[in-house]
């Protein structure tokens, strides 16, 4: 066996041995009251949904290639248990430094899931060309610079805390395509790079998890929860239905398409996650569900043909428009829901407040893709050193270069 393939024991373990053990000297000592930590939460019932949808359902939903299942699911497993970690040590940080106030644990700990959803995202862009280190190293660089982009929201531009963490799509998305922008493509006649129908099927699987438990991960910090729920579920059921209309008449033969299906119905809950807790209305979530499964499935006729070709970019899972162009259009639909809130306001004061919150909107999302972009592009670049080992191309899309497989 050629010794790049032995090279991962001396690393990956060795890596992972040294952030444990970091993080159990960080709980050793950075959390003296520990009062605080255990005292009475209702977070729970929601953490635990978006705990199952982190990881099971992101899990299942990356099974999209048909040699390169076992990474899909358990490296993403290894990411999120070892980013949750990383995520609760960088919101210490941040109330050592008085960033940010302190908080419960169990609130503290639904936070750092919820965020782990960005290099979840980002990990679809990458899957198959980046090596367990790499993987890792990308995780933990992403979530800081995530939390980065988040404090700039709150701290300059006033933005509510629960809506900073709603950027987490509209971050791992841009932040993974920028990451996999500086890899090399695969060769033209490598066919590791495509999905069976075995493979498809788990992926729906997760894509049915992550569909049920959406509620709850919009909701999770939201003030309002039974107006973030309800509105969420509508937007959810309306992409659904609309994916299924839209596939069949967007294909050739007028048969539904998995590839539709697996990221259409997933795009109503990216879209009203900016507005799900303001919306009085249950059919204006409906109309952005619509919104967000006509965009998902018109972009991945487009992105496919003209876009990724064009920046060289193999965006593997598609999370550009499964993530990226709905996360896009929620943002949009924030910035117009809140000018024809305020136009039709009665109140003097609040049509002159209306600029201002206009570049509060605008800037929180400019703020945000720009940092996934650039922060993207140099994680890139550092993840193609000679250190970190960059696997070869034609070691793409296979779980054999990672683990014991028997066929």
């Amino acid at each position: 066996m050629p010794s790049r393939y032995l090279s991962f024991r001396c690393s990956v373990p060795w890596l992972i041995l040294f952030l444990q053990t970091l993080f159990l000297i960080h709980f050793f000592l950075g959390f003296p009251d520990v009062g605080n930590i255990y005292s009475p939460s209702d977070f729970y019932p929601e953490f635990q949904d978006v705990n199952h949808m982190v990881i099971f359902g992101f899990g299942f939903f990356l099974m999209v290639l048909r040699r390169y299942g076992f990474s899909s699911t358990g490296l993403n497993f290894l990411l999120i248990v070892l980013g949750v970690q990383c995520s609760v040590l960088v919101e210490d940080l941040l109330v050592f430094l008085r960033v940010q106030q302190s908080e419960g644990g169990m609130r503290s700990l639904a936070k750092a899931v919820v965020s782990m959803a960005a290099v979840a995202i980002s990990t679809g862009a990458v899957l198959g060309k980046a090596n367990p280190v790499q993987l890792i190293v990308m995780s933990l660089v992403e979530l800081i610079f995530f939390y980065v982009s988040r404090c700039i929201n709150r701290t300059f531009l006033q933005v509510p805390d629960h809506l900073t963490l709603m950027h987490v799509h509209l971050f791992g998305a841009y932040f993974g395509l920028a990451v996999t922008s500086r890899f090399p493509e695969p060769p033209p006649g490598l066919d590791k790079n495509r999905s069976t129908p075995k493979s498809d099927l788990f992926s729906m699987l997760g894509t049915v998890f992550v569909w049920v438990f959406w509620p709850s991960f919009n909701s999770i910090l939201a003030d309002h929860k039974m107006e973030t729920v309800l509105n969420t579920y509508f937007a959810l059921a309306v992409s659904a239905v609309a994916a299924f209309m839209l596939s069949a008449l967007t294909s050739k033969d007028g048969k539904f398409r998995m590839t539709h299906i697996h990221s259409a119905v997933l795009a109503g809950g990216v879209t009203i996650s900016f507005t799900a807790r303001s919306l009085q209305h249950p059919w204006m979530a409906m109309i952005l569900g619509l919104l967000g499964s006509v965009i998902t499935i018109l972009g991945s006729h487009c992105l496919q043909r003209c876009f990724n070709p064009a920046f060289k970019l193999q965006d593997t899972s598609g999370v550009h428009f499964t993530f990226g162009l709905p996360a896009v259009l929620g943002a949009v639909a924030a910035v117009v829901l809140r000018v024809i809130e305020k136009v039709f306001s009665t109140q003097q004061s609040h049509l002159s407040s209306l600029g201002y919150l206009i570049f509060v909107d605008v800037g929180a999302f400019c703020q945000t893709i720009s940092t996934a972009l650039i922060t993207g592009l140099i994680t890139g670049l550092i993840l193609n050193i000679k250190l970190l080992k960059t696997v070869h191309v034609s070691k793409y899309f296979d779980d054999q270069f990672y683990w014991e497989v028997s066929f």
